[in-house]
């Protein structure tokens, strides 16, 4: 039998998904399964958003992906491209809930409706354009005229260097942001600005001792190579799970998955060369889009975080 399935996006932290959850709630109240992607651009295509892979993956034959409205999932030219034919080989129906396009399936396989899609794409793809040109020009404009964008600064320069050196030393972000008085994203902000939080190039920081004495007191130096357990984030594991490395590998194979929502970790206990080998071999992949960019932050902070634990 044939089944419903939603998908909601939105582009930033600071919007919300009421409205498309508005135009879908017949849908959502009927019990239809919701897939998200929040805080996703839409230059991110489709096909490589943690939530719309989720729903191909659940999807079956003759199901119906319903989306609040068309930019929601493809907002170029490239994008309904890619999509449409993946679309059309499992079998899968695509149609907005409201406007002109709600009588439409526009994953049918016809020359119209092929053409008609990739009209809209285009035009989906100039309004996104434009409104990216407007922003640099007022942008511009403001810095001409003299004008301080943004908020203003939660640290002066001196703070800032004594926030930097005391991450480095061992501190926690948590702690500094108490110390501080700001939240922790702003510490995190502030250390990525430095280049602080930045995965070192052989990556042998997160193998030694270097002073972690002064760390809580008086800490004896760590071991050469001491087991820790890190909860690795899904996306940091699927992008590992056919990497080279046997020790890797292992340790995934060997890992506890814990479910978090929609989500999953994997928890994995292994020494921190094997850990830090995890960091190295995603850290590319994982850089292509902003899902993975954050699922590496929180590796990578998780690791350093019991490296320093006592």
């Amino acid at each position: 039998m044939s089944a419903d399935r939603l998908y909601l996006r939105h582009s930033t932290d600071k919007q919300t998904d009421a409205r498309q959850r508005h135009a879908l709630a017949a849908l959502l109240a009927a019990g239809a399964p919701a897939y998200e992607d929040p805080a996703t651009s839409s230059r991110v295509l489709s096909l490589y958003r943690d939530g719309f892979k989720q729903l191909l993956d659940e999807a079956a034959v003759g199901d119906t992906i319903r989306i609040a409205d068309a930019a929601r999932l493809f907002r170029s030219v490239a994008d309904i491209i890619a999509l449409r034919p993946v679309l059309i080989r499992r079998g899968l129906h695509l149609r907005v809930e409201s406007g002109l396009l709600s009588g439409i399936d526009l994953a049918s396989d016809d020359p119209g409706t092929k053409m008609m899609v990739s009209v809209l794409a285009a035009v989906l793809e100039f309004q996104r354009d434009m409104i990216s040109e407007n922003t640099r020009e007022g942008v511009a404009a403001a810095e001409a005229a003299g004008k301080t964008l943004g908020r203003p600064a939660a640290l002066d320069e001196g703070e800032v260097v004594e926030l930097v050196e005391a991450y480095r030393e061992g501190a926690a972000v948590k702690a500094l942001a108490r110390q501080y008085d700001i939240a922790p994203k702003t510490v995190r902000r502030v250390l990525d600005a430095a280049g602080a939080r930045d995965v070192p190039d052989d990556l042998s920081d997160l193998l030694d001792g270097d002073g972690q004495d002064d760390v809580g007191g008086n800490v004896q130096a760590v071991a050469a190579d001491p087991v820790a357990v890190v909860d690795v984030p899904g996306l940091v594991a699927e992008n590992l799970a056919d990497v080279a490395d046997d020790a890797v590998r292992q340790a995934l194979a060997a890992g506890q998955t814990i479910r978090r929502g929609q989500g999953y970790s994997v928890r994995v206990t292994a020494p921190f060369s094997v850990h830090a080998a995890m960091i190295e071999h995603s850290a590319t992949a994982l850089m292509q889009s902003p899902a993975g960019r954050k699922a590496h932050r929180i590796h990578s902070d998780r690791v350093t975080s019991a490296r320093i634990t006592p």
